[in-house]
Formats: structure tokens, sequence, C-alpha cells
């Protein structure tokens, strides 16, 4: 079983955090439009997340949030907490090429692997593609791994392991550097490719949930989300060293500690 523990985080400690992330590390906003559920942000460079290709920033989306998603995940059942991201609504022609980059990255493994997808949605947020899943497995490929749905996406490249050990990434938060059991570890990044079927508006889908508890983070890093090229949603720059100096001191300000209960 996994052991019992506590997760605090102080807010001197986050104040500390806000002070010294002035670089592209430094979580900033997400595109203009995009819409989270949960735990999201925009990052730079950062642990085992290199920079995306021909980009220097991404979007990303991690389980470690207090959201249950319920009827929002794929419901594979014994999912737990979890986060979503959305883009804005764009409108696509039939035959249009939808990509992205992605990268899967996990502190979870063994019988606790936690999952994440991408999803091409109408405006009424139902399912028009399940484009990919993502989980580790003993052995194979990642995309989709053990249990999970074929993908509908084309995969660049077509295989795709985990790359193993304890990844470090700081939208794992305390689990950053830490591994449960076996086969975490992330993929690299990842080109999605995605033939639109019929003429529409459309959304898309990215989330990841923890799977029979609510420990051991994992979380999906995506980049470079075009339709034919056009980028979907208008990236908004970092926030000015500044504007983190007074995030900082409002954090230290306000004593709040934050308790998270691993579960036996």
């Amino acid at each position: 079983m996994k052991s019992l523990g506590f997760r605090r985080t102080s807010s001197l400690a986050l104040g500390v955090m806000a002070l010294t992330l002035f670089g592209p590390t430094a979580a900033s906003a997400l595109p203009i439009g995009w819409t989270c559920i949960g735990d999201c942000g925009t990052l730079g460079p950062d642990g085992v997340v290199t920079a995306p290709p021909g980009g220097s920033t991404y979007e990303f989306v991690a389980s470690g949030s207090d959201v249950t998603l319920g009827a929002q995940d794929l419901n594979l059942g014994d999912e737990t907490t979890g986060s979503i991201l959305r883009s804005n609504v764009f409108t696509a022609a039939a035959g249009d090429d939808l990509q992205f980059y992605f990268n899967y990255v996990t502190s979870d493994g063994a019988g606790f692997a936690d999952y994440a997808w991408a999803r091409l949605l109408d405006e009424s947020l139902n399912q028009v593609a399940l484009l990919f899943t993502a989980r580790t497995t003993e052995g194979g490929d990642t995309v989709p791994g053990f249990g999970m749905p074929a993908n509908s996406a084309t995969l660049t490249p077509a295989t795709t392991p985990i790359i193993p050990g304890g990844p470090v990434w700081s939208p794992l938060e305390g689990d950053s550097g830490d591994c449960w059991a076996a086969v975490c570890g992330y993929t690299g990044w990842i080109r999605s490719n995605y033939d639109i079927m019929s003429a529409g508006n459309y959304i898309l889908e990215f989330g990841v949930v923890n799977w029979d508890d609510t420990a051991f983070q994992s979380g999906l890093a995506l980049a470079g989300t075009t339709i034919e090229g056009t980028p979907i949603g208008t990236p908004v720059s970092s926030p000015e060293p500044a504007s983190l100096l007074l995030f900082g001191t409002a954090l230290v300000g306000a004593g709040v500690r934050r308790w998270r209960q691993h579960k036996t």
C-alpha cells in the first residue's frame, strides 16, 4: 500500500518560490480564451520537460488539484481528482489538420497508474474524437497504455515507451523527483495529428486524473496547438518580475497553509 503522509506548502515557501521564479520556468497565464478546471498553467523548460519543438513555452494540466472530476473524465472506473484544460472555440473545415505536441509525465505507477487524455469536442462539449490516452505500463507503449481506448490521432514517433525514473517537474508539486513503485517517468515530446472529419466549431480538451487514490501526481505538457497551421488561442506573455514580487509578498502575509493527505 502507499504510505500515509501529509503534504504541507507554507505561504512563506510559496512566497520564496514566487520571488525566485522570474525566468521562463515561472508559471504564467493560459492562452486567451482557454479555460481550466483544477491545476493548469504555462511554463518554460522545467526539469525533464524541455522546450517544445519550435517554441520556448508550453501549457500544462496536472492532477494535483482538489477537484473530483466525476462525469467530466473518461469514466473508466476508480478515477479520483484531476484537472481539465480546454481551448477556446475554433472553426475548422473538413480535412483540416489539427496538430499539437504533448509530453506525459507521471510519478505514479504499478496498480495506481494515473492517466491523461486529449479529446476533440463540439461546442456543447460532446465528444467528436478521442485523440489519445496516456498511461504507463510495465512493457510497451505509454500511449495508449494498458486498459485504455485506441488513439484516433496519428502520433510521431509511433512508439511511445516511458523514459523511466522519478521525473523532476514542478507541476508534480511535492512528488517531483519521486516514483511510486515502477514505470514512472515521461514520454518526451510527441507530435499528434488528426484530420477533421466535418466542418464545424470545435474545442480541444486535455485532462489528467489520479487513479484509485490522490497521491503521486501526473501531468500533461502540450504545445504548438494549431488548426491547419493557425494557432488555437492567443498566447499571453509571462508575468513581469514585479508582479511575481507582489504575489509572493501577498502569500507571505496571508499565512495560509494547504494540507493534502495521501490515501493508504
